[in-house]
Order: C-alpha cells, then sequence, then structure tokens
C-alpha cells in the first residue's frame, strides 16, 4: 500500500475547501427552511402572496439596517421591503416585487440548534408577511408578545 506525503500546505487546502463546502451545505439547509416555512403557511396566506420574492443573505446592508431604524446587524433577522395589501390602490401596477429578507447570520447567532433555527425562520417569515399584508410592527410585537 502506497502512502501519499501531504505537505502542510495541501492540509490547508483540504481543510479550506471542506470549510467551503460545509458553508454552502449551511446556507443551502438555511434556504431549504426558508421554502419550507413559507410552503407551510396557511393555504388562504400563500394565495394571496403576489408580487413578492423572498430571499436569503447573510447580514443586512446599511440602508436596510437605516430603513429598519435598527442599530446592530445583529439585531435585525428578517425585513419586509414594498407597499403592504393594505396600501395598494387601483394604480398599483407595474411595480417591482416587494421583497422579505430573511438574514441567515443574525438568525444562526442566536440559535443553537438547527431545530432551534427552524423555529426561528418560521416565526420571521410569519412576521415579514404580517407586514407584506399591511400589519405594523408595535401590533405585531403586541401580538407577539413583545411589546416595547
Amino acid at each position: 500500500m502506497a502512502e501519499r506525503y501531504s505537505s502542510g500546505e495541501d492540509s490547508a487546502k483540504s481543510r479550506a475547501l471542506e470549510a467551503r463546502a460545509r458553508a454552502e451545505m449551511q446556507r443551502v439547509r438555511f434556504l431549504d427552511l426558508v421554502v419550507k416555512a413559507v410552503e407551510a403557511l396557511p393555504e388562504e396566506f400563500r394565495e394571496r402572496l403576489e408580487n413578492l420574492d423572498v430571499v436569503v443573505a447573510d447580514w443586512p446592508s446599511p440602508v436596510q439596517l437605516a430603513a429598519a431604524r435598527v442599530g446592530s446587524r445583529l439585531g435585525l433577522l428578517g425585513l419586509y421591503e414594498g407597499v403592504p395589501h393594505v396600501g395598494r390602490g387601483r394604480g398599483y401596477a407595474m411595480v417591482l416585487p416587494d421583497k422579505i429578507t430573511v438574514f441567515r447570520k443574525p438568525i444562526e447567532g442566536r440559535c443553537h440548534s438547527w431545530a432551534e433555527i427552524e423555529r426561528e425562520i418560521v416565526r420571521v417569515v410569519r412576521h415579514e408577511i404580517a407586514h407584506h399584508f399591511g400589519t405594523d410592527e408595535s401590533t405585531l410585537r403586541s401580538i407577539e408578545g413583545h411589546d416595547r
């Protein structure tokens, strides 16, 4: 049996490739959980999701943090950007899709297991979908039991 000599450089490259592969698998798993959360919404909500994109980003941008009035990028787990259903009038046509962004790194930073991540994703998706339908932040915080 032949043994192969592995230099430290080859070993480091191998570890880096393995780390990238693990990171990509985590991103895919996270995205799958977001899709699952949207698909698990009650049908009466899912069928009314129109002109809406749901995306995953690692971190919120400075512009998104400012729009949400959040000081720390760890503090923003999701963001709805668009025109809520209740604000759409007769002139609502030919507009770019609304967008819900779920922020992966802040959610992963708060959670200690994939089960916890999944629960948080479901909560964040439902929260942002409520904004899509016109529920304001103070009402949502009251419903969720997070009055400020």
